[in-house]
């Protein structure tokens, strides 16, 4: 039975807006009355969050992602216990650790030495706790000297370093992040990543606000599209910010008052909730058959590991195009990722796509281990907007005589000296 980390039901967040407005209640008038939001008038009230509910499990890494202003960063907030809601209510399970602003917390006439004692116990450690992950705190962050320099002194960079190691160090069971990541460089975002890892690895629940919307396909387990301070969808991080990046576009063509209007077929799918099988995106160039093929053009569903293999695609498109990407990514049956890349990403510069065509990705040698593996294959704007996207639909086998375990089999051999004896096929070759 799984085990719930964040429980949120019905949350509604209310602020005053403030304005030159002097018509409405006042702070004391509406505390007498009972009801702070109730006498304030509609238009001198916004609302960030309007009846947000979803659950996150223990152990889950989940992305919230939106425009600005779409009630992101008031979420977390919440979750943090930083504010209260208006009504509704949720629940965080375990100890919080939360980097929400930059160097919030801090105090900036003092040294970074006692900003982590202060901050580190107000996070729920005690003195001596701090002091014994003292050392490794100033190592992560890299703040070398400055550690006894008061923090006003600090470049932005160094504060988001510093703030970040205390939240990661203090052992939290859920991490609230927003947007830290930006503000590194990037060998700080490796170690982040790498930390990240090893929170997951640990059971550790994550909570990341970014727009850094490839980090979100890369890192989380599922997604929030947070939208104007609803909850538009949630599920699968792919099938989400491939619907968001289609509402931004569509919002994009209304604002520039462009004529074309995305498909129906674009709209987000109704069950995001899962890693599913499934189609999306405007149409505006189609995928519109997909098969794989042996080294001899035959069509096939089960190949040899190390084996040449083609992913044949035919395309087309009903008007000329010249923003376009193809990608190809294979999933193990559990929907990991195993592997992924597009002509973006190697470096390939569009210049037309026209009526139909044919797209072919060849695996040199299909170098995975036995196993049942699904294919996507999409076409989609170089910002991400998908044309034509097929989730897991293709399925197919690998073979091999050999049981070993893993994904990805490399080219590898075994030599041995001294007094070792040993013999077996393939030991001393590549592992065929």
């Amino acid at each position: 039975m799984s085990v719930l980390a964040i429980d949120v039901r019905d949350v509604h967040k209310v602020y005053r807006r403030y304005g030159r407005r002097k018509n409405f209640g006042t702070l004391k008038s509406a505390l007498l009355g009972g009801r702070v939001a109730a006498d304030l008038r509609p238009d001198a009230t916004f609302e960030a969050l309007s009846g947000v509910s979803f659950q996150v499990e223990a152990g889950r890494t989940v992305g919230i992602i939106g425009r600005n202003g779409s009630g992101k960063s008031t979420l977390l907030k919440l979750l943090a216990g930083i504010g209260r809601t208006t009504s509704g209510s949720l629940d965080v399970t375990g100890r919080v650790s939360a980097l929400i602003e930059l160097g919030a917390g801090f105090h900036p006439e003092i040294s970074g030495r006692e900003n982590i004692y202060i901050n580190g116990m107000m996070m729920g450690l005690s003195k001596r706790q701090v002091a014994e992950r003292f050392d490794a705190i100033v190592a992560f962050a890299g703040i070398g000297d400055f550690i006894e320099a008061p923090v006003k002194t600090y470049s932005s960079g160094m504060y988001m370093r510093l703030g970040f190691s205390v939240a990661i160090h203090v052992d939290p069971d859920v991490l609230l992040v927003d947007e830290v990541l930006a503000v590194g460089d990037e060998a700080f975002t490796h170690k982040c990543l790498d930390r990240f890892a090893e929170l997951r690895r640990k059971g550790k629940t994550i909570v990341l606000v970014t727009h850094t919307l490839d980090l979100v396909t890369r890192l989380c387990d599922e997604v929030l599209w947070l939208d104007g301070g609803t909850l538009r969808a949630q599920g699968d991080p792919k099938r989400v910010v491939d619907a968001y990046l289609l509402d931004v576009a569509a919002a994009e063509d209304r604002a520039a008052g462009a004529a074309a209007r995305l498909a129906p077929s674009a709209e987000p799918a109704q069950d995001m909730t899962k890693v599913a099988e499934g189609r999306w995106g405007s149409r505006e160039a189609e995928v519109t058959h997909v098969e794989l093929r042996h080294a001899d053009g035959r069509a096939g569903h089960v190949f040899q590991s190390g084996e040449t293999v083609d992913v044949v695609m035919t395309v087309q498109t009903p008007r000329p195009l010249t923003d376009f990407v193809f990608g190809v990514a294979v999933y193990s049956a559990d929907g990991v990722c195993c592997y992924g890349t597009n002509t973006h990403i190697e470096g390939a510069t569009p210049q037309e796509l026209t009526g139909v065509g044919e797209v072919i990705f060849r695996f040199d040698a299909l170098d995975l281990v036995e196993g049942t593996y699904r294919l996507d294959v999409a076409v989609h704007r170089a910002d991400g907007v998908p044309y034509d996207y097929h989730r897991l639909l293709y399925a197919f086998r690998v073979a091999s005589p050999l049981k070993d375990v893993g994904f990805f089999r490399p080219k590898h051999a075994w030599s041995f000296s001294g007094g070792i004896r040993i013999v077996g096929p393939g030991l001393n070759r590549d592992g065929k």
